[in-house]
């Protein structure tokens, strides 16, 4: 029997501690499907969620970060088009000038009330669920 699996990938949001109002930072993607999205990508066989989280920021956006917390899986099997994923969303700090690299055809640093459009994959209600947990410290409700 062959067994077909999610994929497991990582999304972190990244404030930017030295900045006015700890502002996110979104990436502009080069390829498929086209939009802005949280930094983040594929856990390599043998890597850890964790590290995973580390080495694709620092791929796609340039910065080493620092992991806070796990904020939550999401795992819907239409969340990503090309296949069914899960992630792992990370929150993590950072400071200096990110610079996009590897697949972020562009990146910008965004507030929370100031959002560009199309965000892709389910990075909508990634980032309205953190924006609950940040201004009233609500978690993400599981879904069933």
């Amino acid at each position: 029997m062959a067994y077909r699996n999610p994929a497991p990938t990582v999304d972190i949001i990244i404030e930017l501690i030295d900045r006015r109002d700890r502002p996110i930072i979104l990436i502009e993607r080069q390829n498929e499907p086209f939009g802005w999205a949280i930094p983040g990508g594929f856990v390599d066989y043998g890597e850890s969620v964790e590290t995973a989280a580390c080495r694709e920021a620092k791929e796609e956006i340039s910065l080493e970060v620092e992991l806070i917390e796990q904020f939550g899986v999401y795992s819907a099997p239409n969340r990503d088009p090309r296949k069914h994923t899960l992630s792992v969303v990370f929150l993590a700090t950072a400071t200096g000038e990110p610079k996009a690299d590897d697949d972020a055809k562009n990146l910008g640093i965004f507030s929370l009330w100031d959002l560009p459009q199309p965000l892709c994959f389910d990075h909508d209600r990634i980032l309205q669920d953190y924006w609950r947990y940040r201004h009233y410290h609500i978690r993400p409700r599981l879904l069933s």
